[in-house]
């Protein structure tokens, strides 16, 4: 077990990826990618990817050298996925040849959905449990809920003043 970084202005934190590859018997396709897991990195700095499976079928690579940074204006994104039932990390990645990669990380969930939205690879692995409390405490030191605003009127019947006409 590796210990999260106890300063919550201080948020990068080294993470591997495991992205696994399955075949298919299919005639569409002949395999799927997706992330599986992420783990504190231990790797030295420069490490390069290794397989720690491949049984023909399925094969699993480590992508040592992924980043988890926090960024204040992420904090809601943060504390909703802390909150949820099954807190995440999202995976970006993209193929790169035959192989796909891990480009980003974040567990924000509103990050996440932008990744998606823009119809990026993005897959869910759970979130370690070492992290929550390092995320929690970065949240909850930048969290700033926005002000409420004042709703705004087309005119004064909207506001439900009654008109000085008659009738």
């Amino acid at each position: 077990m590796v210990d999260a970084p106890t300063n919550p202005r201080a948020a990068p934190y080294p993470l591997a990826v495991i992205m696994e590859r399955v075949r298919l018997a299919d005639r569409w396709a002949t395999e799927k990618w997706e992330a599986k897991g992420i783990l504190p990195d231990t790797s030295p700095p420069g490490s390069a990817e290794r397989i720690i499976l491949d049984d023909g079928q399925t094969t699993q690579i480590l992508f040592p050298g992924a980043i988890l940074r926090l960024v204040a204006a992420e904090a809601e994104g943060y504390l909703l996925n802390l909150t949820s039932p099954q807190p995440k990390v999202f995976v970006l990645w993209r193929m790169d040849g035959e192989v796909a990669r891990p480009e980003r990380l974040t567990v924000s969930y509103h990050e996440g959905a932008r990744w998606a939205d823009s119809d990026e690879t993005v897959d869910s692995v759970s979130l370690p449990e070492d992290l929550v409390p390092w995320i929690a405490e970065y949240a909850g030191a930048n969290y700033r809920p926005e002000p409420e605003k004042k709703p705004r009127y087309a005119s004064s019947k909207d506001k439900g003043v009654a008109s000085r006409r008659g009738g």
